[in-house]
């Protein structure tokens, strides 16, 4: 396990780590993960970038807040821009998976002058994602159903076994096996999501996607991020099968590349090379 910096904000601490040197560069994951996921790709990003990875608040080794508000991607997003600041840089490229995509996507909404480039990898938007539930998305993505019931039921259901709910989380959103995680990094993950704090932040995570972040993001459709941008998705993901997934970015993103990569949602750890050229091409044209 790499040992972490931690940066205090207000009221929370954020893991982090840095590595090489050159433009920054943020990389934020998702659930059920935590920074770890990024270190295969870190080697080559690294010969050009300063490449910092995070634990999202809730997640990892950083704190984990007490209440469903404080999970808002509007909150995260903060955490990270003030992170960034505190080494000094005031502007950034943000990758993000996952959650993360979420999180740099409202970043780049509430903090535009932060996000030279946004990179978000197999996501639609939250606001599409929840207003035109389908029953098909609904039994693909159940979790953001289900996480988001009242506390304390998800909790004590998953409290009974974690790693048989998120293992099955992650084989459960398009083409992957157990085999496909690196067994370091999957270990890194069973150390955190067994932390019943975590669990419990992350059930928070999900309550405020339905309770906070998608009134923000209604209220924000007639915005549009300006920066240039590019769309990650895997090719055998639910979400690939089920959406036009560059389609629901179209007037969200007005400077937009796109590409699928092998693997299903999780092809960042399926197809960590790909991955790593996809994002390296974009960066290094702009």
């Amino acid at each position: 396990m790499n040992q972490p910096e931690h940066f205090t904000t207000d009221d929370q601490s954020i893991a982090y780590e840095v590595a090489g040197n050159g433009p920054p560069l943020l990389l934020l994951h998702g659930f059920p993960q935590t920074r770890a996921m990024w270190r295969p790709l870190i080697p080559a990003l690294a010969d050009k970038y300063t490449v910092i990875t995070a634990d999202l608040r809730g997640y990892g080794d950083s704190s984990k807040p007490s209440s469903m508000p404080e999970m808002s991607f509007r909150l995260i997003a903060q955490d990270m821009v003030a992170l960034m600041a505190s080494l000094g840089f005031q502007s950034f490229h943000a990758v993000g998976h996952d959650r993360g995509a979420r999180t740099v996507h409202r970043m780049a909404l509430d903090h535009p002058q932060a996000v030279q480039s946004l990179t978000i990898m197999d996501i639609v938007p939250t606001e599409h994602l929840l207003t035109n539930m389908t029953t098909e998305l609904a039994k693909a993505y159940y979790h953001w159903l289900f996480l988001a019931q009242p506390y304390p039921f998800p909790e004590t259901m998953i409290g009974h076994d974690p790693d048989a709910y998120f293992e099955r989380c992650l084989l459960g959103f398009g083409k992957a096996s157990l085999s496909d995680f690196d067994a370091d990094l999957l270990a890194e993950y069973q150390r955190a999501w067994r932390d019943p704090d975590c669990i419990r932040a992350m059930c928070n995570d999900y309550r405020a996607a339905i309770e906070v972040d998608w009134a923000d993001d209604r209220s924000d459709l007639s915005r549009s991020v300006t920066c240039p941008a590019l769309v990650l998705y895997g090719k055998d993901g639910a979400m690939a099968h089920l959406l036009d997934v560059p389609a629901t970015w179209a007037e969200r993103l007005t400077n937009m590349q796109h590409a699928a990569i092998e693997g299903g949602h999780f092809f960042p750890d399926q197809s960590p090379k790909a991955t790593t050229e996809a994002l390296l091409g974009f960066l290094n044209s702009l």
